[in-house]
């Protein structure tokens, strides 16, 4: 198990209610981004346990595309985070 950082947080909740700890999150190589491993990126920046510079870098996720996800679950919860749904969100206006 890593070493905690100093002034950093351990563990997250996570979209689902569970603890979620850096070695929880999805692993770096990810290819396929369904909402929940979406969310548990976001809540895991939110709750400190990376920051979002090192939530971009480990995901190789642009600053856009990271913003366009905290959006997304901002206004439409869990399920704005899919796909499909985010076209028919972003057609919506």
């Amino acid at each position: 198990m890593a070493e905690p950082v100093p002034g950093r947080a351990a563990t997250a909740i996570g979209p689902t209610g569970t603890i979620l700890r850096l070695e929880d999150l999805p692993p770096p190589d990810t290819k396929r981004w369904v909402a929940r491993r979406k969310a548990e990126v976001l809540a895991a920046v939110r709750d400190g346990v990376l920051s979002r510079e090192e939530a971009c870098r480990r995901y190789n996720l642009s600053e856009e595309e990271f913003t366009a996800w905290q959006r997304s679950i901002e206004r439409h919860g869990l399920g704005g985070l899919r796909v499909t749904k985010l076209r028919e969100f972003r057609s919506a206006g």
